[in-house]
């Protein structure tokens, strides 16, 4: 089979495409099909070298695809069955390796590509909308509302009730795609950061950050009094403590590895809310899908901040079932 795997911390000048063996599964493990290989943030800062991981090394990600073969003690999945979820390496290539507490089920009639979104994207901002308590007649912020993560946040949260869903981005060439789905304001990160823009920006009852960064604290200043900070973001950032205080403002961080330990049945409920609004037409992913042969382009993309929603890599060679 075909796999990326890194082998300098140059971005996508790093990833090289290799023959390797198919994976046999072990104890414990799910061997899939990829059907679609979503691109986070977090594997950006992996090809540039946060965290130093040992190389050569095989990214991980999120994936859609179909269980090939179970490895000893599986019960839960069996052969045939089309999952979803995150594989911690190895996912940029034909087969991967998963772990079954890691997947969920996926209807045979949804696309790949609208599932993959959903998987985790999706996941992460239902899963922020409804840790910031956004209640219908409220206003929020979005920060990188044009990602993968943010997209999905501005129709959820028009289909939450939320009466202004302001969208936060890099650049004003995104607002058509971002009113499309519901924004009712589109603003520059440099807008934020200017005081005559600010003062004549209506505060907001929750912020969503994707972003991090300058963008946070930029944004933070938008916050009404008594408004609710959600932060997903692992990019990092500053607050004034000063300023929390004075706004009285509640700020969460949002980690889908703590809520999926420790508040499992939350992350259900999200779950098949998620699915329901897909099935409704309420939440329209956007995902722009290259061949697996060019994820360095991909990521190009991404870096460059011009993606439109989730970008995915699409393996084009079908392997062999396994017995």
């Amino acid at each position: 089979m075909h796999e990326f795997t890194l082998h300098s911390y140059e971005g996508p000048a790093g990833l090289r495409l290799q023959d390797a063996p198919e994976p046999t599964p072990g104890p414990g493990e799910l061997l899939v099909r990829v059907e679609a290989a979503g691109l986070t943030l977090p594997l950006l800062r992996t090809l540039r070298g946060h965290g130093r991981a040992p190389l050569p090394h095989s990214p991980g990600g999120d994936l859609v695809g179909r269980v090939l073969a179970v490895g000893a003690g599986v019960t839960t999945h069996r052969p045939g069955d089309r999952v979803g979820g995150i594989a911690f390496s190895g996912v940029y290539a034909e087969l991967a390796l998963v772990r079954p507490e890691f997947v969920t089920a996926v209807a045979e009639d949804t696309p790949a590509a609208d599932a993959l979104a959903v998987i985790r994207s999706g996941l992460v901002a239902l899963a922020a909308l409804r840790t910031g308590a956004l209640a219908p007649g409220e206003s929020v912020l979005i920060t990188s509302a044009a990602g993968g993560v943010g997209h999905l946040a501005v129709q959820l949260a028009r289909a939450l009730g939320a009466e202004r869903v302001v969208a936060a981005v890099s650049s004003p060439a995104k607002a058509d795609f971002l009113y499309g789905l519901g924004a009712t304001e589109v603003v520059g990160y440099a807008d934020l950061a200017d005081t005559d823009v600010l003062d004549g920006l209506e505060p907001v009852d929750l912020l969503i950050d994707n972003a991090g960064g300058e963008p946070l604290a930029a944004a933070h200043a938008a916050l009404a009094p008594f408004g609710r900070l959600v932060v997903n973001s692992g990019a990092g950032g500053t607050l004034d403590a000063g300023t929390l205080l004075r706004g009285m403002h509640t700020a969460t961080g949002l980690a889908m590895s703590q809520l999926s330990r420790h508040r499992p049945d939350f992350v259900e409920s999200c779950r098949t809310e998620l699915w329901r609004h897909l099935a409704t037409g309420a939440l329209r992913p956007a995902v722009t899908a290259f061949p697996l042969t060019a994820l360095p382009e991909a990521v190009a993309l991404m870096e460059r901040r011009e993606n439109l929603g989730k970008v995915a890599v699409l393996p084009t060679a079908g392997p062999t079932a396994h017995a």
